[in-house]
């Protein structure tokens, strides 16, 4: 583990790089001996940092919880991160690209907890009980490492590679629906690009909230009632383009619009 100066002086980076959207090199690069302690620690220096400044947190996203992608980082679980309210978007809303550095869209479920759920020994069974309903949403995930040339410790220092969220506006009760055969398609233009279903995120998106109970109850955290949880995607992440309209169908709960602005993102951006 490093020092807290360290980790102080890596959180500032990936700080300035969210406020000005540059991206800095790969942490990893730099310092080879950073562990998954030190990355949470990094995350957690500029959530505070984010509630400091007047932000409220409304949840966690779960990112790698797909095969390839965990095969990828050479990783063998999940990893997490923290949402704000200054990352919702309204359905349909124009997202200007200056804010981001090199955004890419996923299409996936997003949870909205009933009640408190708190680890250890959080099954999908106590997941699913505990959730009041699954809303439509694509996050717009991005990386304030240079090229995505990120490590598992790159991602979760830079709070999992979050950036927005959309979400859409019907709720249903999980109870209805059987997650893992809930399927998506998305569309770019109007043109299809991909298609994915619940299966994906550990065979079951309900196992990713209670892998998150466990993990957030190892570090003396919980769940919240109210709490929106993103379990993963179900595809593969799609870069952006200017001008980009991205819409995301969810059977049984609607569709979603993603709208980017025409005008470029920063230096260092997706291609």
């Amino acid at each position: 583990m490093q020092p807290a100066l360290v980790q102080q002086d890596l959180a500032d980076e990936l700080w300035t790089a969210d406020r000005t959207a540059v991206p800095v090199a790969p942490l990893t690069d730099r310092h080879p001996d950073l562990d998954i302690t030190d990355a949470y620690a990094i995350q957690t220096l500029n959530i505070d940092r984010r509630v400091k400044e007047g932000q409220r947190i409304i949840g966690r996203k779960v990112g790698l919880t797909s095969r390839p992608m965990q095969e990828m980082l050479g990783v063998d679980e999940p990893d997490f991160g923290v949402l704000t309210d200054e990352m919702i978007v309204e359905d349909g809303d124009l997202i200007d690209l200056g804010r981001l550095v090199q955004p890419r869209v996923e299409a996936e479920l997003a949870f909205v907890m009933a009640e408190d759920l708190v680890g250890p020994g959080v099954t999908s069974a106590r997941a699913l009980a505990a959730i009041e309903g699954a809303l439509p949403s694509v996050e717009i995930v991005d990386s304030r490492v240079a090229d995505w040339k990120i490590k598992l410790v790159d991602t979760v220092a830079d709070n999992a590679s979050s950036g927005l969220l959309v979400l859409g506006g019907r709720m249903r009760p999980v109870a209805e629906l059987d997650l893992r055969l809930l399927g998506v398609v998305v569309s770019r233009h109007g043109q299809l690009l991909d298609t994915g279903a619940g299966a994906a995120a550990l065979g079951n998106p309900a196992r990713c909230v209670a892998w998150l109970a466990n993990k957030l109850g190892s570090l003396g955290s919980g769940l919240k009632a109210g709490d929106v949880v993103l379990p993963g995607a179900v595809h593969k992440m799609v870069p952006v383009q200017p001008g980009d309209v991205f819409r995301a169908e969810f059977a049984h709960l609607g569709a979603v619009t993603v709208r980017f602005s025409t005008g470029s993102a920063q230096p260092g951006g997706a291609a």
